[in-house]
């Protein structure tokens, strides 16, 4: 009996997650909707102003804007880089743990800011 119980409440429930996701309730979120990581962002970012506010999807940053290496936390207080840019910043394991390691996005193909 449960077995079928079970069946029939996945079944039931199926449709109603496939929706979820559509709707962007917990994937692909728009900018500046409410966010737990960053992987729920379309963007890639989910970001917080301080350590009180809520955290939020914003856009990645753009050349010579403020940023984040990558991180294992999920949520920046920077955002990290566009695709193509790379955060020039101390990437050493102490800023890491306590996300001080703010740098500026730059062009690694381009030489002659450097």
């Amino acid at each position: 009996v449960l077995p079928a119980c079970l069946l029939l409440a996945l079944l039931l429930l199926a449709p109603a997650l496939s929706a979820e996701h559509e709707r962007g309730l917990i994937i692909n979120l728009e900018a500046g909707e409410l966010c737990l990581q960053s992987v729920q962002c379309k963007s890639g970012c989910c970001h917080r102003a301080n350590g009180l506010s809520l955290a939020r999807c914003a856009p990645k940053a753009a050349e010579f804007q403020e940023c984040s290496p990558k991180s294992i936390y999920g949520v920046y207080y920077k955002c990290p880089c566009e695709r193509g840019l790379t955060c020039d910043a101390d990437k050493s394991i102490v800023g890491s743990i306590t996300n001080s390691n703010f740098g500026v996005c730059v062009d690694p193909q381009d030489s002659s800011r450097r």
